[in-house]
């Protein structure tokens, strides 16, 4: 991949991941009735789903793969930062 076609699924990259992060943190959220959390993160997962579906819908294999891959880290940031996050909460 040249620098211009890095560049430009870096976009795409940072979709997949805050898309991906929101349904980790919303899933954790959940299990630990988080309420609040809940709310925020099931609005943000809808927000934003609004925006991927064009991308991705008619994005070439690459795009696919790029976005997935975010999608990936994203899931597993989301998982860590949720617990970070309730762990602080609970601590309260």
């Amino acid at each position: 991949m040249g620098n211009k076609k890095i560049l430009k699924s870096v976009p795409l990259f940072t979709t997949g991941f805050v898309q991906v992060y929101f349904v980790a943190v919303n899933t954790y959220f959940i299990a630990n009735e988080l309420y609040l959390g809940v709310l925020i993160a099931a609005f943000m997962i809808s927000l934003i789903w609004s925006f991927n579906v064009k991308k991705i819908a008619f994005g070439s294999t690459v795009d696919r793969v790029v976005y997935s891959s975010g999608a990936t880290f994203g899931s597993l940031v989301g998982l860590w930062s949720s617990s970070f996050i309730a762990n602080v909460l609970n601590g309260l």
